[in-house]
């Protein structure tokens, strides 16, 4: 038995088949509310006296798998593991990030599953690795399942994640506090054009990939494949780039790198995020100035 606050109307179902073998997902998904990474702070703790709260988040993604074949013990256990990873990938696709922490999401902290196939058959199958069919059809239909009903539940249609407070929000660009932390970097004319115009600027495809581009510098730099004596420069680099994107100026990309070298001092450090916001904004305001100034 599973519960959730996920509508059923937007329940998905994904079928996949090969050679006679049949996998069948169904679906319901939620992240806005307790989307985690494997490792983040948990929201409960199991003491002697019972489990008691450390917080309350609400979003669970549900999965019910059919299968239309018996399966020996090991690979029933393998499922499990195959189809954890389906859904992974697909908050992977759509870069859903963690509510507790500055990584992307693996799932939620309320998941659940059943798995149901024929206890016997003509035809038992002993693996659900992912290089094998079953694993395939496991994956695939555990995978677009799950991003089906997420874009039902949560609107999280893919193209619609290509804005810049996805791609950053995790490091502190924020939709609700936007206008007020750009607001002393823009003149009272550009500010309110910008704030008639957002919905162009922050969902530019170019735009977007300039921003993807910062947060996966700052993940790398985080993560300690990327020294943090190069982050600044490299965040700037693809600031320069958001800002000549922005503006419709791409010949114009050093002198912009000159300019956003100039926002904040020092380097910046893995844990700074405060920092790297900023030289975003920067790099919003300048490519809206010019934008306008050049024309």
């Amino acid at each position: 038995m599973m519960g959730t606050a996920a509508n059923m109307n937007y329940a998905a179902l994904v079928a996949t088949d090969d050679d006679g073998i049949e996998v069948v997902a169904v679906v319901t998904a939620g992240v806005e509310g307790n989307a985690t990474c494997a490792g983040d702070p948990a929201s409960w703790r199991e003491t002697t006296a019972g489990i008691e709260k450390v917080h309350a988040y609400a979003g669970t993604i549900n999965t019910i798998l059919l299968i239309n074949a018996p399966l020996t013990a090991s690979a029933l256990a393998r499922v499990v593991v195959t189809m954890t990873e389906g859904k992974s990938a697909a908050l992977a696709r759509l870069a859903i990030p963690s509510r507790q922490s500055t990584d992307l999401a693996t799932g939620t902290g309320t998941d659940q599953y059943c798995i149901a196939a024929p206890a016997a058959g003509p035809r038992q199958l002993t693996s659900a690795s992912t290089h094998m069919k079953l694993g395939e059809l496991i994956g695939v239909a555990s995978r677009d399942a799950t991003l089906e009903a997420l874009r039902w539940q949560n609107g999280l249609e893919a193209s619609f994640t290509r804005g810049v407070f996805h791609a950053l929000g995790r490091y502190g660009l924020r939709e609700a506090t936007f206008f007020e932390d750009i607001a002393g970097l823009l003149d009272d004319e550009d500010l309110e054009l910008l704030r008639k115009n957002s919905k162009s600027v922050l969902f530019e495809p170019l735009v977007g990939a300039a921003a993807y581009a910062i947060a996966a510098v700052l993940d790398r730099v985080r993560h300690g494949t990327l020294p943090a004596s190069v982050a600044r420069d490299a965040i700037v680099q693809q600031a320069a780039t958001l800002a000549t994107s922005l503006a419709g100026h791409p010949d114009r990309w050093p002198e912009f790198r000159s300019v956003l070298h100039e926002c904040g001092p020092g380097p910046l450090e893995p844990g700074d995020l405060g920092e790297a916001r900023n030289i975003v904004l920067a790099a919003i305001a300048l490519g809206w100035r010019e934008k306008w100034r050049s024309r």
